[in-house]
């Protein structure tokens, strides 16, 4: 999900794709009328249906129906919104790591049931019209409930166990899907296997926390990234947000640009501008990772090469049309992408690496984005209309991503004990 630049179209999918407070979501507060978002209109489709009924994720969105059914207040349906999102999460996470039922054929590593059912979820609480009744304040605040719980962001949780170091790393939902319904997204795939875990680094043992967001302009801008990640950053010892970036290799991206390409996002909504933050007055153009880049370069992590990308497209000071700097923003200039592109992996590494400067931890908290390769389908099934929807280099591809992001996390987490 990063750059949305016209030689990274050539692809086949559109691939690659601060410090605003309010109170709820984006998904929430756009919710003014009962009628299905782009995304959740998806869900009729046969593909995602499919993808449910293989998982056992079907009779998510029909017993959530039933237990705000049983609701005889707003209290009553918030705190069932709260557990019902927590629950799929949990279960999310369960099925990932094998300790929760696998509920079908879909191999267990597969990210694309949470979304889904998540989908299912939010499309019930659009369209519902208690007795009671209820304001549209009030669903828009069920709504961000939902898509905090449903996403981890709220089951952040580290042990107080001493020499146990701190990890947080973020995923995306799957995009592009009106090209392929079938698309899944190896981070929150990532997200998904790793959450809770712990891994063995050259300090110690380091647990790994993680969350999922959306591929949305308006949560972004409305300050999602900054109110799930602002509790943590004072407290791990390294994060990183990942997206899936191009076909074959990984890329730490070294530069985050402060510009929105303007792709259209999963609800079909484009934006071209700044990224918008708080206090854009002492907003900068760039931002940098503190990942140890060179380490992880180095390192043998898995059978996809890792590259230090460090190319940006930049408006040289001065002057009024972009130019592309493979090594790096020059003085003075204005952000057009960065390495990561300008689409919304770009942002959640501008957005968190801004929030860890702006927090003064630039010097001592690693902190950056990885995109992971395309994750493709096998030779004879890349065909959307007519190919199914997993195959077992599909599947490979998925488990040997993860393993491989899981790799360079420790890598990154034993240089940073050594430097």
């Amino acid at each position: 999900m990063t750059s949305i630049r016209v030689r990274i179209g050539f692809l086949g999918l559109t691939l690659l794709a601060g410090l605003s407070a309010p109170t709820t979501a984006s998904a929430a507060t756009t919710a003014t009328a009962t009628t299905p978002t782009v995304e959740e209109q998806r869900l009729s489709k046969a593909v995602p249906q499919e993808i449910l009924k293989r998982s056992g994720f079907d009779s998510v969105a029909p017993e959530f129906t039933r237990a705000l059914e049983r609701a005889h207040s707003y209290a009553q349906a918030r705190r069932i919104v709260v557990d019902e999102g927590t629950a799929l999460w949990r279960r999310a996470v369960g099925r990932a790591q094998g300790w929760g039922a696998a509920g079908g054929d879909l191999s267990r590593d597969d990210d694309r049931p949470l979304y889904w059912a998540r989908l299912g979820m939010t499309r019930e609480v659009r369209g519902w019209e208690p007795e009671f009744g209820i304001s549209e304040r009030q669903r828009a605040a069920l709504l961000g409930q939902l898509e905090v719980t449903s996403r981890g962001q709220s089951s952040i949780r580290y042990p107080h166990e001493k020499g146990m170091k701190r990890i947080l790393v973020t995923g995306f939902d799957p995009f592009t899907l009106d090209q392929d319904s079938r698309i899944s997204n190896p981070s929150g795939a990532t997200a998904l296997a790793l959450d809770g875990t712990v891994i063995q680094t050259a300090d110690g043992p380091a647990r790994i926390e993680t969350a999922m967001f959306p591929v949305r302009w308006a949560d972004f801008a409305e300050g999602s990234v900054e109110r799930a990640l602002r509790p943590y950053l004072p407290k791990v010892d390294l994060f990183t947000t990942v997206s899936q970036g191009r076909v074959g290799r990984f890329d730490v991206e070294r530069t985050n640009g402060a510009w929105r390409g303007g792709y259209p996002d999963n609800d079909n909504v484009s934006k071209t501008e700044t990224v918008p933050v708080a206090d854009p007055a002492s907003q900068p153009q760039w931002t940098s990772t503190t990942l140890p880049y060179k380490e992880i370069v180095a390192a043998d992590t898995g059978r996809f090469p890792v590259y230090d990308h460090t190319e940006v497209t930049e408006i040289p000071a001065g002057g009024t049309v972009p130019v592309v700097r493979p090594a790096g923003p020059t003085a003075g200039s204005t952000a057009r992408a960065g390495g990561g592109g300008n689409y919304l992996s770009n942002e959640i590494a501008y957005r968190a690496t801004l929030l860890r400067d702006r927090l003064g931890l630039h010097d001592s908290l690693p902190g950056g984005h990885i995109h992971t390769p395309v994750l493709q389908f096998g030779a004879g099934n890349t065909d959307p209309a007519t190919g199914a929807i997993t195959d077992p280099e599909f599947v490979r591809n998925r488990v040997d991503i993860i393993a491989q992001v899981k790799a360079m996390v420790t890598v990154a987490m034993d240089a940073a004990a050594g430097s």
